[in-house]
């Protein structure tokens, strides 16, 4: 373990720095988690199978497998304020394209632009996170930054949900919503929700640029490291095992998410403009409400029994909800986001805190695996082509059963700082 001075953590550790993490993580959410509610009307509008549908996520998170290791050079090279600015940048970009002409092409490369900003943000706010706000407090802190993801994912679906019951009258409405109308095709009015996305992106680039950030001294182990650096960390055997379950738990996230409403529609004759946008919103809702619970358990508890609880949990409610009748699957699509809660904070903190260097190469690493955002919502779209949609969402009890075998082979250096612990140190 890197032993540091009194002073070198006062520098190091910034309670300002984790809330400019924390914002950006609501909006990095805000921005990410809408693809759910909204692929029921691209296949509606654009005509296109459930196979065709996955390729926007796909394309989407695919942005992270391409993006992530350079974007971690980048933030070597210029600091983590000019990344960040450009990372919003994209995602103005994308979203504004897709406002002015939305197509399914322009979709297409919209959301890989879009995911590209995506893909710097995680790789410039994780590590970040980290030495901003302590090594042994990284698990907690993630469930709060887990947290703040839920909440702006519950909002977004509900603010899809009023564009598109609200925009055919919006002449009875505030100025705003009758421009938005005005600039939006009258058959596509659920692409709205882009002008919103590229005024929020225009938003943070505003806050960055006025803001003073200062840059965090990071040691030779947090920093992205060479190339050569990465090849040494890619022959070691716990790295692939970590970045297949970061791949294995965003697969099972997207996987659930996105396919939710498109469920409730074809199995239970649910709208997916009201009921399915809203059981995808409290699919994150829970999850900001199993952060919470999870943010005290990882207080009281080794996080690795905590994970294994949590993935047990959501294997459980994940039968409930494809197995189960109208109302069941209903209410336990949303539970499936409860026990998801923490299982990326405590798989990312227990393989951070599994190395003894090279912090910042292993951290564009394991966000290479965010790609498994964008593999597993496309088997399930194609196995739902060829078998059905419930078989096809079958495939997440793999990938879930990999975030839950991280719990019983994880072996950290430093482990979560616990009530107990905390009273061992004192005495």
């Amino acid at each position: 373990m890197i032993q540091v001075s009194t002073s070198e953590v006062r520098v190091r550790r910034s309670y300002f720095i984790v809330g400019i993490v924390f914002l950006v993580f609501f909006v990095l959410s805000f921005l990410t988690n809408i693809l759910g509610p909204i692929i029921p009307d691209i296949i509606d509008s654009f005509h296109v199978s459930l196979a065709a549908a996955a390729f926007l996520p796909f394309s989407f998170f695919l942005a992270y497998g391409v993006l992530s290791v350079p974007a971690g050079f980048l933030v070597d090279r210029f600091t983590e304020k000019p990344v960040m600015i450009a990372a919003f940048i994209a995602a103005f970009l994308g979203a504004l394209s897709f406002a002015i002409h939305p197509t399914y092409t322009v979709s297409v490369l919209s959301l890989f632009v879009i995911g590209a900003g995506m893909a710097m943000l995680q790789v410039a706010i994780n590590p970040l996170l980290r030495v901003a706000g302590g090594e042994e407090h990284f698990a907690f802190n993630s469930a709060v930054a887990q947290f703040v993801f839920g909440a702006a994912s519950f909002i977004s679906p509900l603010i899809y949900a009023y564009m598109v019951n609200n925009l055919p009258q919006a002449s009875r409405h505030g100025v705003g919503l009758r421009v938005l109308a005005g600039i939006t095709p009258s058959h596509l009015q659920w692409a709205s929700i882009y002008w919103i996305f590229a005024a929020v992106a225009a938003g943070m680039i505003l806050v960055l640029a006025a803001i003073r950030l200062p840059r965090i001294e990071r040691n030779e182990e947090e920093q992205a490291g060479t190339v050569a650096t990465y090849l040494k960390m890619l022959r070691r055997g716990m790295v692939w095992l970590y970045f297949g379950c970061v791949f294995a738990y965003v697969g099972s996230e997207q996987g659930t998410a996105d396919w939710i409403s498109k469920f409730l529609s074809q199995y239970h004759g649910f709208d997916p403009h009201t009921t399915g946008a809203s059981a995808v919103s409290w699919f994150w809702g829970l999850m900001t409400a199993g952060c919470f619970v999870g943010m005290i358990l990882l207080k009281a508890f080794d996080s690795r029994r905590v994970l294994l609880g949590f993935s047990i949990g959501a294997m459980i409610t994940l039968s409930a909800a494809l197995f189960g009748p109208a109302t069941v699957s209903l209410y336990a699509f949303p539970m499936i986001g409860f026990f998801a809660s923490i299982m990326w904070p405590t798989v990312i903190s227990l393989a951070l805190n599994s190395m003894s260097e090279h912090h910042g190469s292993f951290a564009g690493i394991l966000c290479t695996g965010i790609v498994g955002g964008a593999v597993v919502p496309l088997i399930i779209g194609r196995l739902g082509d060829l078998v059905g949609l419930r078989a096809g969402m079958m495939f997440l009890y793999i990938t879930f059963g990999c975030v839950l075998s991280v719990g019983l082979w994880a072996r950290p250096i430093i482990t979560n700082a616990t009530f107990a612990s905390k009273a061992q140190r004192s005495n």
